[in-house]
């Protein structure tokens, strides 16, 4: 069985789980949760077949444990689900529902069942319940924001189990019985004290660790918490800190409480990166994050997140490199107010636009490294500081991977932000850059749709017509490949009218070719033909005679399945002139061997086989080996109509050779970017 996780988000909680060892306490609540699976539900009862997986709800504030204790009841029944665990997070640390679209294509990915990009929410949930309907399976539900959420995921299989954490019933979900949660037992809660402290000092105090563990309220977020401050004082007594709490007992929650004192107690530059931490998008953090909010290096960044964690107030996440680490969701909105408090709004925008522009150039970096061809790329690497550099392509793609759902979020943050508009620009173009550089275009075709949005969304507010145009134009180009061929048309219509106001003659020319293989695509041979004509018209007058040449064969392929043969052959013979002028041998060879198909269908089969012929033998000087291939195979049967089967024999087996010989395709490259209509920055740095 394989515990398989959406995102780094959704691990166990520092603060919700003993720091290490086996699980503390809940003996009840996990007895009571395993009898609740057994227990035969309403459906059952009325002699029904159970439709839905079942689901069990565990309810607690941030900080009681809940996500520890889900955790450890799959780990108890996990053995029962062949078919593995399947983990997602239902809400932002900030407390933000996570939209069920994202959370249902997270899933899909993780089980190897990828939607299409851009694909609606009501498609999503539905590919999940057909990819789930025949496995068995446990699904985590952690930090659901309300009913509608849960049920939206539920898989239609009894042979599934939902365990869902929330903060407060949900109302809703038929046959659910919470198990709420409250503060551990007065062992468990000293027990976890004592894994900070050594049992020493409990030992010789074992009323203050009591004390405590009751002041604390048994909350495991706040034990941790009065741990980590313990272990970083060897000195100090567990009365100590008991006495502390009680004489200062302050607002808020206990979790607060045992935060502000830890807080107080930091060394100045120690307690300003904490509380900074809180910006960090989605709550992970690396070195590199916590070094540019703090105004820090990045070993003075890496040595104080490590001590956070010594000390309970980060989470590292497991086998991550490089290095990564999660503020616990009971903390997020702590720290934030720890912030407002301490800094001044100017500092805390410089903090995230010092962390956005760290990013931007890591992004950068992780770009450049791949064109290893490239003398300017290589100089602007070697320009950049030893720590933005990667060491390989195979890091730098590593770094992207497991920073993904970070990278995300901070670009999601950035544009809700509204205040770092040219920062969240720089970042999408960059962000969008290296994923097709490391991922290609279609294996990164999800997260790109989601970033050209956010594109569109900046565009749109700031007024920005020649950014608007790329990013639908990208839109309608993802829509396209994924079917969504009425809905690209629109966007490609959308994206003409803003490169006329911005007057961008590449827009423009590229919407208007768009416009034209929509309407191919639909079967509206006329419109696309003279949407290919406008382009044409455009790129002739700009003097652009590659695209024009290319522009001649689009017309000719409308006219082609229009039946309108002679008008295909003019322009295809136009195309033909256009890429020899061009000197482009292969564009030479696939336009002739178009020419040749559209007289081998007018019935021109003498005229053909010559046209044929000249085109494998500017394939052969192309060395396009497929395309000669295919060339012999069209002249095979093309003798074969004309009642010379030895012929058509001959050419058959040459093609068959040429097949052979040729060496099978490199798929592990990333797909090539040839209509990818950048996002356009103001800076020149891009």
């Amino acid at each position: 069985m394989t515990d398989q996780a959406v995102d780094p988000g959704s691990v166990r909680l520092a603060q919700d789980a003993a720091p290490e060892g086996r699980f503390l306490g809940r003996t009840r609540e996990l007895k009571e949760l395993r009898a609740d699976i057994e227990r035969a539900g309403l459906d059952t009862l009325s002699g029904r077949k159970a439709p839905r997986a079942r689901v069990l709800l565990i309810a607690g504030r941030p900080g009681s444990g809940r996500t520890a204790l889900a955790g450890e009841l799959v780990r108890e029944v996990a053995h029962r689900y062949p078919d593995g665990v399947l983990r997602a997070r239902l809400s932002e640390p900030d407390g933000t529902r996570v939209p069920v679209g994202r959370v249902a294509r997270e899933l899909l990915d993780t089980l190897e069942a990828p939607a299409p990009a851009g694909a609606p929410e009501d498609e999503l949930t539905e590919a999940l319940r057909t990819a789930l309907a025949d496995r068995r399976v446990v699904l985590l539900l952690d930090d659901a924001a309300d009913a509608e959420q849960v049920d939206a995921l539920l898989p239609d299989n009894a042979d599934c189990l939902a365990v869902a954490v929330s903060s407060g019933p949900l109302t809703g979900i038929t046959d659910v019985r919470p198990c709420t949660l409250g503060g551990l037992d007065t062992k468990s809660a000293v027990e976890l004290l004592s894994r900070f402290t050594g049992s020493v000092r409990i030992t010789v105090d074992p009323r203050a660790a009591e004390r405590l563990a009751e002041q604390c309220q048994g909350q495991p977020a706040a034990l941790v918490l009065a741990g980590g401050w313990l272990a970083a004082r060897p000195q100090a007594a567990v009365a100590d800190l008991a006495k502390q709490l009680h004489t200062d007992p302050g607002q808020g929650t206990v979790v607060g409480r045992v935060l502000g004192l830890v807080h107080a107690s930091l060394p100045a530059s120690a307690a300003r990166m904490l509380r900074l931490l809180g910006l960090a998008p989605a709550g992970l953090v690396d070195p590199h994050i916590a070094a540019a909010l703090a105004g820090c290096s990045v070993e003075t960044a890496r040595t104080a997140l490590d001590d956070f964690v010594a000390h309970g107030l980060l989470h590292a996440a497991d086998s991550a490199q490089p290095p990564q680490y999660e503020v616990p969701c009971c903390l997020h909105a702590l720290l934030h107010e720890l912030a407002r408090t301490h800094e001044r709004p100017a500092e805390l925008q410089l903090a995230r636009a010092r962390m956005l522009e760290r990013t931007v150039r890591l992004l950068q970096s992780c770009r450049a490294i791949t064109e290893t061809d490239s003398p300017q790329a290589r100089e602007k690497l070697l320009g950049m500081p030893r720590a933005l550099r990667f060491p390989t392509p195979r890091a730098a793609a590593d770094w992207l991977r497991s920073r993904r759902p970070a990278l995300l979020a901070a670009a999601r943050l950035a544009v809700a932000d509204g205040e770092l508009d040219t920062l969240a620009r720089r970042l999408m173009s960059q962000l969008v850059r290296a994923m097709v550089a490391h991922f290609g275009t279609q294996a990164a075709a999800s997260d790109l749709y989601d970033v050209h949005g956010l594109v569109l969304g900046v565009a749109e507010r700031r007024r920005l017509p020649r950014e608007r145009a790329a990013a639908l134009l990208n839109l309608g180009d993802l829509d396209a490949r994924t079917g969504r061929t009425s809905e690209a048309l629109l966007r490609y219509r959308t994206a003409l009218d803003a490169g006329r106001e911005a007057n961008d003659p590449y827009a423009t020319g590229r919407a208007m070719e768009s416009v034209g293989g929509a309407h191919l695509e639909l079967g509206d041979y006329d419109r696309a033909a003279d949407w290919f004509g406008r382009a044409l018209a455009e790129r002739l007058a700009r003097g652009d005679r590659a695209d024009a040449a290319r522009l001649y064969g689009r017309i000719g392929a409308a006219h082609t399945y229009a039946g309108r043969y002679g008008e295909a052959l003019r322009n295809w013979r136009a195309a033909v002139a256009g890429h020899r002028k061009n000197g482009d041998v292969a564009a030479q060879a696939r336009a002739l061997s178009e020419l040749a198909r559209v007289q081998e269908y007018a019935g021109r089969l003498e005229e053909s086989l010559r046209t044929c012929r000249e085109a494998v033998e500017w394939a052969r000087r192309a060395d396009d080996t497929r395309l000669r291939a295919a060339l012999h195979l069209r002249l095979a049967d093309s003798f074969d109509h004309l009642g010379d089967p030895a012929s058509a024999a001959l050419h058959r087996s040459t093609a068959e050779r040429l097949l052979a010989e040729e060496a099978p395709e490199d798929d592990s490259q990333p797909e090539q970017r040839a209509n990818t209509c950048e996002i356009r920055s103001t800076s020149a740095e891009d």
